[in-house]
Parts: C-alpha cells; sequence; structure tokens
C-alpha cells in the first residue's frame, strides 16, 4: 500500500455511487449509465480495487437484524495501549467496525454475534479478559432504521440514478429465523472479500457448483438476509468527518423520528438502543465545521429530539471487516462472522 494519498476524482465518485446502488451489476450495465466503454469501467474499478480506496462486500439484508444481536460498544484503554487493543480486536469476527472516537484511549465499536445468549457470552465472558481493557459498556441496538450500507453519496444525475435502483422487498415478506449452514458461511465469507465475485469463483473455492452458489446467494437476498454494498475511503472521497449523537426521544415517537432522520443524505447509522439515550445516528460529513449546522439542523427538524452528546471518529480502524489506514483505504480483510465461537 502506497504512503501517500491522491483525492478521488469525479469519475471514480460516479463509479463508486453506481456501485452503491448495484454493487454487482455488470460492467456493461454500468458503462450503460455512465457513459463510458465497460472496458473503461472495469479498469477504473481495477484500479480503486487494487489501491483499497473502494471496494464492494457482503452486508447484512434488512432481515439479519432480526436473528442476530447486535450493539454499539464503548471500550476505554489503558493509557498507551490503545493501538494494541485495536489491533487484537479487529482479528474478532464479531467486531464488525472500529472507531477511534472521544479521545486517544476510546473505542467505538459495532459488534454483533448470532444471538443474545453469544453476544452475552462475548461481552461479558470473553472481552474482559483481553489485556488493557479497563470499562466496557453496552448499548444493544433494539431496532435498526438504517445501517451503514444504505448510505449513499451524491455523484450522479438523477436520471442514473433511478436507471441502477432497485426495489427492496418489503419487511413484511420477511422470515423470523433461517439456520445458516456451512454451506452458507462458507459463500459469506468468500463475498466479504470481493462481492463482485463471481458464482463460479466462489463455487471453485467452496467446493460447490456454480448454480448452488447462485442459488444460496439469491434465497439469501429474497430473504432479506443479505445484501451487499460498496464502501471507499471516506477522507479521500470528500467524507473525512464522522460523527455519532446520543439522543432521546420519546417512546411513541421513535419509529416516526427514526425513519425521518434516516431520509437525511448524511446519515449513515440510524438505531434505537438501550441505556439512558434511546437512539444513536451516526452521520458522515464534509468537514467539522458541517458537525454543529447538521446538529441545529436535527434540533429545529425534530425539536422533541435531545442531543445529549456527540462524538467525532478521529479515525476509522475497522469497516465492516475491512481493517483500515489512516486514509480510509482497505489493507486487509477479516470477514464478520456473527456465528464464530471465542
Amino acid at each position: 500500500m502506497q504512503d501517500f494519498a491522491e483525492l478521488l476524482n469525479e469519475d471514480d465518485l460516479a463509479l463508486i455511487n453506481a456501485l452503491q446502488l448495484r454493487p454487482r451489476a455488470s460492467w456493461t450495465e454500468l458503462g450503460g449509465v455512465l457513459d463510458v466503454d465497460p472496458v473503461t469501467v472495469a479498469r477504473r474499478w481495477q484500479r480503486l480495487s487494487d489501491r483499497g480506496e473502494a471496494w464492494v462486500c457482503a452486508s447484512p439484508g434488512p432481515a439479519m437484524f432480526d436473528l442476530c444481536c447486535a450493539a454499539f460498544v464503548h471500550i476505554d484503554c489503558a493509557t498507551g495501549e490503545t493501538d494494541a487493543v485495536v489491533r487484537a480486536l479487529a482479528e474478532h469476527p464479531q467486531m464488525l467496525t472500529l472507531e477511534r472516537a472521544g479521545g486517544s484511549d476510546r473505542i467505538l465499536a459495532t459488534v454483533a454475534a448470532r444471538d443474545f445468549a453469544q453476544f452475552s457470552h462475548y461481552t461479558l465472558d470473553v472481552l474482559p479478559t483481553l489485556p488493557h481493557l479497563t470499562a466496557v459498556r453496552t448499548r444493544i441496538v433494539t431496532h435498526w432504521f438504517a445501517e451503514g450500507g444504505s448510505w449513499r453519496i451524491d455523484a450522479l444525475a438523477p436520471g442514473q440514478r433511478d436507471q441502477l435502483r432497485t426495489p427492496v422487498p418489503a419487511a413484511s415478506s420477511f422470515p423470523q429465523r433461517r439456520v445458516f449452514d456451512e454451506l452458507d458461511r462458507a459463500i459469506l465469507t468468500r463475498l466479504a472479500d470481493d462481492g463482485r465475485s463471481t458464482h463460479t469463483a466462489i463455487a471453485t473455492a467452496v467446493g460447490t457448483s456454480g448454480s448452488t452458489v447462485k442459488r444460496r446467494i439469491d434465497e439469501l437476498i429474497r430473504l432479506g438476509l443479505l445484501a451487499f454494498r460498496c464502501d471507499f475511503a471516506r477522507p479521500l472521497g470528500g467524507w473525512p468527518v464522522a460523527v455519532t449523537f446520543w439522543a432521546t426521544a420519546p417512546a411513541a415517537a421513535l419509529p416516526e423520528l427514526g425513519y425521518a432522520l434516516i431520509r437525511l443524505p448524511q446519515t449513515r447509522n440510524c438505531a434505537a438502543v438501550s441505556g439512558t439515550h434511546n437512539l444513536v445516528v451516526q452521520a458522515n460529513l464534509h468537514s467539522v465545521a458541517e458537525v454543529a449546522r447538521f446538529e441545529s439542523h436535527l434540533a429545529a427538524s425534530h425539536p422533541e429530539l435531545v442531543i445529549a452528546e456527540r462524538t467525532i471518529t478521529l479515525r476509522h480502524e475497522k469497516l465492516l471487516g475491512r481493517i483500515l489506514d489512516s486514509y480510509g483505504r482497505a489493507r486487509t480483510v477479516v470477514p464478520p462472522d456473527i456465528w464464530s465461537d471465542l
């Protein structure tokens, strides 16, 4: 990985936006929308991918959150030991995202496990045994209004976006329970590494047929358990600031408020959580100066929302399995695995 960084250009951002909307679209489809030769589109993507500046990976489908247990976890570290803690935690497949936020010795993590019992075991029995952790505080997600895979940049014209949008199944059509077997997990591991892997390539890696892989992927998507997302090095794409707001809202107003907040283009994550403050909103912004403006907009638009705390992320260390460098570029992958035992 190079030790310098160039900002992404308009063509790069347009391709990333297109892949946010259709992560597994063919180069021909993408080229038609972008008015670029498919070979050129593929070459641009290969350059972005090789540099770790953008990537496509598997992402939880909307029904997955009804099957697993997720939480925002605050982790305090002994002075001077945070780097070592980050390196250790980054290898845990349950640690989806790691942010250095709120100080040099504090970490904000997004954690998920297959069920409440496994999550309790991980946070109560596993984490406290790790060296240099001084405190672990958990806010369990009781409902996701939106997660990071649904966030979009605005680099395409409206007509281009319309060509790429894919209808999402209604939440009411999703099942409440689905058993994942070893083949499902093996396929998801390959897709976590490269969400644009072909069915044939995955089949070769996991030892089955391409038709079986296609059938499994299609089923998981149809059941709302699997989605795909395109992420990128946000500091290089003009979105260097991430902020987390911890807020309180009347319980009766929470659903309407949550779904209103996810319509804001800055909102990356929004979830109802346990604890003193029952709502968390995470936003991507162009500058630190926008933090106050965004908070003022929230207060003016939703006076029932009381923001108690705001924390600016100093650095993303891990993003849905991608371990990042200081510029937000992907260095390596630890595939998320909520079924993993520790």
